[in-house]
């Protein structure tokens, strides 16, 4: 949402204010910052101004900032920033690097993630410096920009699937893993004996338990609360991630292993939609953007010092140790494995599969337990955009802080839903490829070009317009591909569709 913020000269720029009521909790106007005292409906006084609604009542617009969780603290740093980052940013997806690379071979599999590394890291800079376009103007919310950027139809259209996906559908995904990885886990303590199999929890009763875990760490207030929680799942993530790769080098490559795509898997369509969805797996290894501008929110910032500095700062040291976890992952995992990498899984299956019995139960069941505490972690995070906006309907509509029962109620309803459709459709994680080419993939490397071009409108056919028209449309060619990739692999591979039986 762009929020209004003070600064210390009289410029007059475009604050984007909320109609309250409204039918949508996504509707905004903008108006003259120099004429608010003169826009009908608006109240001005020496403390700030307040939007009245038809029953007479008026909100402040600082004050419904100030209730939300993703802007109700903005006494974050780098180091809170880069917790979330870091948190946000590894993800499970990227055990399946290797997968990406045993597609492309080692020449285009390197230069294929070196360039979508950089690729994608320049779109955070472009979000980071929209973020507070004029001082004292914030867009902490990725819909909210868009809107700015594409106008209220287009913006909704194009930016509300997407970041519902990338909040509700990561967090259904993440329900998904982490409730296998305990069942994993059960396993190595258990030792796989008679009595645990006996013993042993149902899928479903897999996702509830790791769901209640999830919501019990979910009650901290907001965003900034949750900075312990990022710090532990980036610490756990870059552990097990490192764990993985450093011990397929100790372990050593088992034997039959190539480098060499079968023929049958180079040609025709097959041997294009492999590479594409090749291509597919290194892009949807990079995520967290949608979280770019919610992380930059709860930075404090002024005329003098703009957020974007220290922001700047924890992106680039965060993707520094990013990079350091996912670029040795994939090179490793496929010299490890090579063509032996199995398609679900990953490199995590194949250290399991080739090296489980020469590995000690302790290790293994610190690699599914650190795996387990990440998905716990990165739930949080992805969770608090829908957080924010069900207790955003709720204080616009009743002109008040969500109380405390409310909050607990909202987010477990919010949490229930995910459980729900965790349940019913347990084979979502395959139709990543699908649903990633329509709604990361786009926002990830698209949107945030076309935003820049049209919020700072640099000059035509300059370098920086030429530069992100042509990566904002490189983007969304890439993504239309992927979306047929990924239907031409579902119909010639078929669906496991297994509702309601995790």
């Amino acid at each position: 949402m762009g929020e209004v913020v003070p600064i210390e000269d009289d410029l007059t720029q475009e604050l984007p204010l909320y109609m309250l009521p409204t039918p949508s909790p996504l509707q905004i106007i903008t108006i003259k910052s120099g004429s608010i005292k003169d826009t009908p409906g608006f109240t001005c006084n020496p403390d700030g101004c307040t939007k009245s609604s038809p029953g007479g009542q008026g909100i402040d617009i600082r004050e419904l900032e100030s209730w939300l969780p993703i802007t109700e603290s903005r006494n974050g740093n780098i180091f809170s920033a880069m917790f979330h980052i870091l948190c946000s940013g590894i993800g499970f997806q990227a055990l399946l690097l290797p997968v990406a690379f045993a597609a492309l071979g080692w020449t285009w599999g390197i230069i294929s993630l070196g360039m979508v590394f950089m690729w994608q890291l320049y779109t955070i800079w472009l979000l980071v410096n929209l973020h507070e376009p004029v001082p004292g103007t914030r867009y902490s919310r990725f819909v909210r920009l868009s809107i700015v950027a594409f106008g209220q139809k287009l913006g909704k259209l194009l930016a509300i699937f997407p970041v519902m996906y990338l909040s509700g559908g990561t967090c259904v995904l993440l329900i998904i893993t982490g409730g296998g990885t305990i069942e994993l886990f059960f396993k190595i303590i258990c030792e796989e004996g008679a009595a645990c199999q006996s013993k042993s929890l149902t899928g479903t009763e897999l996702f509830l338990l790791f769901t209640c875990i999830a919501l019990i760490i979910g009650q901290l207030p907001n965003l900034n609360s949750i900075a312990r929680v990022s710090l532990a799942g980036a610490i756990a993530a870059i552990g097990c991630f490192t764990m993985i790769w450093a011990l397929s080098v100790s372990k050593g490559r088992p034997d039959g292993v190539s480098y060499s795509t079968p023929q049958a898997a180079k040609s025709g369509m097959t041997g294009f939609g492999n590479i594409l969805n090749a291509i597919g797996i290194i892009m949807l290894s990079f995520r967290g953007h949608n979280l770019i501008l919610e992380i930059q929110g709860t930075l404090p910032s002024s005329s003098k010092h703009p957020c974007r500095k220290s922001m700047w700062r924890g992106v680039m040291v965060s993707y520094i140790i990013i990079a350091m976890c996912l670029f040795p992952l994939a090179i490793v995992g496929f010299w490890a494995y090579g063509n032996k990498i199995p398609a679900n899984g990953g490199i995590l299956t194949a250290f399991a599969h080739f090296h489980g019995e020469d590995t000690s139960k302790f290790v293994i069941g610190l690699i599914y337990l650190w795996l387990i505490i990440s998905c716990l972690s990165s739930y949080q995070i992805y969770a608090m955009p829908a957080f924010d906006n069900l207790e955003f309907i709720y204080a616009s509509s009743k002109n008040r802080r969500c109380p405390g029962w409310v909050r607990v109620g909202l987010r477990l309803f919010f949490g229930g839903l995910t459980f729900f459709i965790a349940v019913a459709f347990p084979f979502l994680g395959s139709l990543a490829p699908l649903l990633g080419g329509m709604a990361p993939v786009p926002l990830t490397f698209a949107y945030p070009c076309f935003m820049w071009i049209s919020i700072k409108r640099p000059r035509r056919n300059g370098a920086m317009w030429s530069l992100n028209l042509g990566l904002g449309c490189l983007g969304i060619v890439l993504s239309v591909l992927l979306v047929v990739a990924a239907v031409w692999n579902l119909v010639d591979k078929g669906l496991h569709a297994n509702f309601f039986r995790p």
